[in-house]
């Protein structure tokens, strides 16, 4: 306790370069016997440190964080002080200090701007209550670095907000899907914004998921999910009217489908194709607007449709283009490859969106 006396008047010393010095021996002198202050002794360490080190240069600040930061018991004042100061001093204690408590951390994130959101996102461990305010405060940068860390523990509405940010912006497509805890409902929402690359993910994560999981993430699905889907065509009425019809019936066949296609009834096929493959409309639509003859593979394969089938429906989508029958061919071999039951696991997220109730708007 003398040597600390002693200290505290040497703490008079106008000199900046003999407070630095100070401020390195006050800080030597408090880890050597961590262990050994008792409370008060411990309090005023933390004053003295917390005083000393508002008067230094940013650059002796942070070399002091760099001291700090991996410590556990460091004091408590002085760390959230540096956590609280430039990037350039609170950076180490951000990212590593375990003396911080979730309180501290929140109370930054909410304050400080997206360096020190990024620098907490980095944290071995992130917990759920921190993840909120950084999903809630950071640009898309910073949700990409938190997106990226194992570590960090996202709440499901998190997760649903992650998933759409990621849907406006490419470069969190990759970030989202290698998210090992990312729900796998909001996974399976990605498939039709990634590209073909990441798709693959997307169908071997669901060709692994078990039953019971797979039941779960079905359970948790959002009911908002086809919200942005847009509103229905001019002839939608008349064309559902006509496929029930034929339904009752029992005419809708595999030619009958083909026809649909070959003859440019376009709304009344994919409420056919909607029909015999259990999704809803607004998927069907999107598989034939954006020619996504991946997509089409999927549902033809799970609902059984026979490989010459989904050949004829690829060729009649690709109409125009140049090099239509290489195109089909070539998803045809896609299509043989694709296993029957990572298909139907991949399109029961999409039926999904069919047990909304949005469907009826």
């Amino acid at each position: 306790m003398s040597k600390l006396r002693d200290l505290i008047d040497l703490a008079k010393e106008p000199s900046s370069e003999r407070r630095r010095e100070l401020l390195r021996e006050v800080t030597n002198l408090f880890f050597a016997g961590v262990d050994d202050h008792h409370e008060t002794e411990a309090l005023l360490f933390d004053d003295i440190l917390t005083q000393l080190a508002g008067e230094m240069e940013e650059q002796v600040r942070a070399e002091l964080a760099e001291q700090v930061a991996p410590q556990p018991a460091a004091p408590k004042r002085l760390l959230r002080t540096l956590a609280g100061d430039s990037i350039g001093v609170a950076a180490p204690i951000l990212r590593t200090s375990t003396a911080l408590t979730d309180d501290d951390l929140i109370h930054v994130a909410r304050i400080h701007g997206q360096d020190h959101l990024k620098a907490i996102s980095q944290r071995a461990a992130v917990p759920e209550a921190v993840s909120d305010v950084i999903v809630a405060r950071g640009d898309d940068a910073t949700l990409g670095v938190l997106l990226r860390n194992d570590g960090a523990t996202l709440s499901r509405q998190a997760h649903e907000t992650a998933i759409d940010r990621a849907v406006a912006n490419a470069d969190l497509h990759e970030a989202v899907l290698d998210r090992s805890a990312l729900p796998i409902d909001l996974l399976n929402e990605m498939y039709f914004v990634v590209e073909a690359r990441l798709r693959n993910k997307i169908l071997e994560r669901n060709a692994a998921v078990d039953p019971a999981q797979l039941e779960a993430a079905l359970a948790a699905g959002r009911k908002s999910v086809a919200a942005r889907d847009g509103a229905l065509p001019a002839d939608y009425q008349d064309a559902e009217r006509a496929v029930r019809q034929m339904l009752a019936k029992r005419a809708i066949t595999p030619p009958v489908l083909a026809g649909m296609l070959r003859n440019r009834e376009t709304t009344k096929f994919m409420i056919a194709l909607a029909e015999q493959a259990g999704i809803d409309f607004h998927t069907a639509r999107r598989i034939l607007d954006r020619r996504e003859l991946d997509a089409l593979a999927i549902v033809c394969k799970a609902a059984d449709f026979d490989r010459s089938l989904f050949l004829t429906f690829a060729v009649l989508v690709l109409d125009k283009d140049a090099n239509a029958m290489g195109r089909a061919r070539e998803y045809g071999e896609l299509y043989s490859e694709l296993p029957k039951e990572s298909a139907q696991r991949t399109l029961r997220f999409w039926r999904m969106r069919r047990s909304t109730g949005d469907l009826a708007a």
